[in-house]
């Protein structure tokens, strides 16, 4: 993955984050994540939920060794719905600030992808072609 960094966020959905938000880090390369700066961020419609990003998404992006910055973003309906937008906004100036001091010092020496270099077909063949 030739990302500096990831900014992933999901809709809150039984208190987790949705099916196809995970299907999308499952088909990841094992170590592509190692050492990645994450932001994580989710919507949804209660503040109640808030802290599904840390019993559900922190813990996914740790298991993949990324490095999760401590503030993550949750906005719920009544982030939007008032005028009071000091509360989301603040949270998002300190996860960005964050997000860029772990881009900034992020040591980029993840493993190489096996498929930047394939093989040519021809030589998979091995002269057993005519």
């Amino acid at each position: 993955m030739d990302a500096d960094g990831i900014i992933a966020v999901t809709p809150i959905f039984n208190a987790s984050y949705s099916g196809l938000f995970k299907t999308f880090f499952d088909v990841l390369e094992p170590d592509s994540l190692t050492g990645m700066p994450v932001l994580v961020g989710a919507t949804g419609g209660t503040a109640r939920h808030s802290l599904a990003l840390e019993h559900a998404v922190r813990p996914m992006f740790t298991y993949l060794r990324s490095v999760v910055v401590p503030t993550s973003v949750y906005a719920a309906s009544e982030d939007w719905a008032s005028a009071d937008t000091d509360g989301l906004g603040a949270r998002i100036d300190r996860a960005a600030v964050e997000f860029a001091d772990a881009l900034a010092t992020a040591h980029h020496d993840r493993p190489s992808d096996p498929y930047d270099e394939p093989v040519p077909f021809a030589q998979l063949l091995g002269g057993t072609a005519s």
